[in-house]
Formats: C-alpha cells, sequence, structure tokens
C-alpha cells in the first residue's frame, strides 16, 4: 500500500471538498490513485444519498441574485436537514454557484438546471457529491427566473427568504428597488395587481365575505354587497401595486414608484420562504 502524504490529502479536499479523514481514506483505498479517489468519494455520497432518500430535508438557503446587467433575476432554494448544515458559509456558496449558472444558462426547469455541467461533472452529481461530504440530504427543490428592462434581487438575513421583482425601465434607483422587494417579502402580495389574481381566488374571496357578513346577521342582498367591498379590501392589501407602503402608509406602492420615476412600475414577482 502507498504511503499517503498530508500533502496529497490536502491536495485531494482542495479538488472534491470532502472532510480530511475521508480524503485519506480515499486516498488509502485506492493506493494513492487521485482518480479512483474522486469516484470512491462519488460513491460514498451515492450510498449514503440512497440511505438518506427518505428524510426530511426541511432546512435550506434560499438564495436570490441577478445576472450583471441586472435584466434576469432568480431564486433558488437549496434543502438540507439541519440548520446548522444551512447556515455553513459553503453550503450557502454552492447555492449562489447553483443560482449563478442557472441564470447565465436561463435553463427553464429544474429537470434542466440538474443536467447543467458543474465543476467537471453536473449540478446532479454534485448535489449527491456533496451528500457524501456533508453527512445529509440534499435537494435543490425550487428556482425560478425573471427578465425584464431591469430586476431587483432581495435576500434577507439568515437566507430563509428572498424576493426579486422586475420593471418596465432600466436604472431603476437603487433604494427604491430594495424597498419593493422588501415589501414584497414583508407583505407576501399573491399578485401585482387585481387582474393577476385568478378567477378561483376571487370567488373564494366572495364566498367568504358573503358568509361572514350572513353570520354577522346581514340580509342576503346586503351580504352580497358587503362581500364585494371585503374583496377590494383583499386586492388593496393583497396585490402589489395597491398595498400601502410599509414606509410610508400613506401611498400605495403604485404611487410610490411613479413619484420616483414617471411611468415605472413593477411588472412581475417572485418570492420564496422556508
Amino acid at each position: 500500500m502507498a504511503k499517503i502524504k498530508a500533502a496529497d490529502v490536502a491536495k485531494l479536499r482542495k479538488m472534491t471538498g470532502a472532510g480530511m479523514m475521508d480524503c485519506k481514506k480515499a486516498l488509502s483505498e485506492t493506493n494513492g490513485n487521485f482518480e479512483e479517489a474522486i469516484t470512491f468519494l462519488r460513491k460514498k455520497g451515492q450510498k449514503l444519498a440512497e440511505k438518506r432518500a427518505d428524510r426530511e430535508a426541511s432546512e435550506g438557503a434560499v438564495i436570490a441574485k441577478t445576472s450583471e446587467d441586472k435584466k434576469t433575476g432568480g431564486i433558488l432554494v437549496l434543502n438540507c436537514e439541519t440548520d446548522f448544515v444551512a447556515k455553513n458559509d459553503d453550503f450557502v456558496k454552492l447555492a449562489d454557484e447553483i443560482l449563478e449558472l442557472a441564470i447565465t444558462e436561463k435553463v427553464n426547469s429544474l429537470e434542466e438546471l440538474k443536467a447543467l455541467k458543474f465543476k467537471n461533472t453536473t449540478v446532479a452529481e454534485e448535489l449527491v457529491n456533496q451528500v457524501g461530504i456533508i453527512g445529509e440530504k440534499i435537494n435543490l427543490s425550487f428556482f425560478c427566473l425573471l427578465e425584464d428592462k431591469e430586476v431587483v434581487a432581495y435576500t434577507h438575513n439568515g437566507n430563509k427568504l428572498a424576493s426579486i421583482v422586475s420593471f418596465n425601465k432600466e436604472n431603476v434607483d437603487k433604494e427604491v428597488g430594495k424597498n419593493v422587494a422588501m415589501q414584497i417579502a414583508a407583505m407576501k402580495p399573491v399578485a401585482l395587481d387585481k387582474n393577476g389574481v385568478s378567477k378561483e381566488i376571487a370567488d373564494k374571496e366572495l364566498e367568504i365575505g358573503k358568509a361572514l357578513a350572513i353570520k354577522e346577521r346581514k340580509p342576503e342582498k346586503l351580504a352580497e354587497r358587503i362581500s364585494f367591498g371585503r374583496l377590494n379590501k383583499f386586492f388593496k392589501e393583497k396585490t402589489l401595486l395597491n398595498q400601502a407602503f410599509v414606509k410610508n402608509n400613506k401611498i400605495n406602492i403604485k404611487e410610490y414608484l411613479k413619484g420616483n420615476s414617471k411611468d415605472l412600475t413593477a411588472t412581475n414577482f417572485k418570492y420564496y420562504s422556508l
């Protein structure tokens, strides 16, 4: 058996990100052959991934970022089993690098993203490798992209909540863009405006509003009118452009944007929270 040098262990660790002891064992088992040692570590990851397949990966990192030209933005969720791993810098960096790849390639689905080339392998295979390194189930569960004249991204401290918002103009004031992205993260609107609210949701709100009015002993005809009033309140509270601006509730988001730049408006948004 070849003598395993500390420098070789350090080199394999740098190549794979695996722990020192794992790297030493891999080199020992493969008689110092680096290619075979890498394969050994990957097989370890595959075996561990199979063992932990039924584990719940409900923790993780939610990351949002934009392309350099700010015309494309995305959100990505990389799950793990514990909050300890979710806060690990290398884990967050991995999520950030995969999102960077998704934005650059402008992929349309998780399956397409997982198949992309990543660090001399694929995203899917690298996630399996990371299971062997980290020792927990890892799952890429969600990602989305937005494109427009400009996209602003916001990741809340702790990487548990993120949002992106697109605008119809370039060079949006940094503070304005961030404020709207933070508004989305805080208030969780269901649509951009009332035209974006599905008929199913609107009908359900009317049904609930009418039922509440009848419970308050209002006549049926009056209850129906009341339900429409409550639907309008829902539109005001749950659609982004009509929501009161959290930093100045005397104006809504539509007015806040127009007050900064004539004809400026948000065109779409996405958010995700663990």
